[in-house]
This record gives structure tokens, sequence and C-alpha cells, in this order.
């Protein structure tokens, strides 16, 4: 396994961490799993893909049937995030991605989890991504890759936010009263 990502490594770059999804077949690639390689190598011709998580399957999320073929990268490439952005609504279109119901079937669907720069918003992007701190399906494939890398808004770890989303506390009970 690879040494574990640290601050220094983002030393005159900017590195994302990126998920993908597919639920759908295409023609043009095949199942979902393939899709999510395809998606890798097209990411490639943005910057370095530095590593790769596995593909794992998971459960579908909202009104999809079909399960999904999930996985992470960390790319380092000289982009901001609203070209990067830009760049990944290209690459899903160009696999045939449609805008359309939210949670429906997609070929593909890449979203910018983190950035090495912190936090980012704008109207169209945020970062760190709202809702990847309760989603497994983005947290186990990125713990694989960037471990240790920590949430700006939390301050905890990608490890530390799985670990929580997988062992969650019970909820406080209220004091008996007599």
């Amino acid at each position: 396994m690879s040494r574990q990502l640290q601050s220094a490594d983002f030393q005159g770059a900017e590195f994302y961490c990126i998920a993908l999804g597919s639920n759908r077949m295409s023609a043009e690639h095949g199942d979902p799993r393939a899709n999510v390689r395809a998606a890798m190598l097209a990411l490639q011709r943005l910057g370095s893909l530095e590593r790769a998580s596995d593909i794992v399957e998971t459960e579908p999320l909202g009104p999809s049937r079909r399960r999904f073929a999930n996985a992470a990268i960390l790319l380092r490439c000289d982009l901001d995030p609203p070209r990067l952005l830009a760049e990944l609504k290209a690459i899903e279109r160009y696999f045939g991605r449609r805008r359309g119901r939210r949670w429906g079937e997609r070929v593909i669907d890449l979203d910018i989890i983190m950035w090495s720069g912190g936090a980012y918003r704008n109207a169209a992007l945020m970062i760190p991504h709202p809702a990847f701190r309760i989603r497994s399906f983005v947290l186990k494939p990125a713990a694989q890759i960037a471990a240790e890398w920590r949430d700006p808004a939390t301050g905890l770890s990608v490890r530390q936010l799985l670990l929580r989303h997988n062992h969650p506390k019970p909820l406080d009970r209220a004091p008996r009263t007599l």
C-alpha cells in the first residue's frame, strides 16, 4: 500500500479528490465498472492521476433501482475549481450523461469531493462536496486513497469520517424523571 497523503504533498500543485459513479450500461464502454474505468482514463488528460481506489458496487441512492459502481481518484492538475468542474461536466456529456431526474440512472457521475486549497464556494460549486460526509459510497473509496486528508469544514480526516459513518454514536437519552 502506498504511503498516506501528507500536507507537504500539496505543495506546488492542485490536488482534487474526485468521486466517480455509474449505474448504466453504455454502448461504447459496457457495464458500469467499465464506464468508471474509462472515466478514469479520460480524467488523465486533465492532469496526473496520482491514486485510484478500487471500484466498489453499492446500493442506489434515491429512486434508481440499479446498483452503482463507485470509485475515487486523486487528481493532480493545474486547473482551478470552476475550470475543473467545467471539464468534469464535459466528460459527463461525452459519456452520454443528460440532465434529468436527481439521483436517476447515469452512465457517469463525476463530483469534486475535496481540494488541496481547502474550502471553495460559488453559485455552481461547493468544496468540500456538501454530502460526502454521509455517503459511504464516497467515503470508502476516498479512504483508500486519501485516508489522512482532512475535511476543512470539520477538521476530521477521511478515515475518521468513515469511522463515524460506520459506527455512529447512539443518541443521548434524556435523563429519566422520577
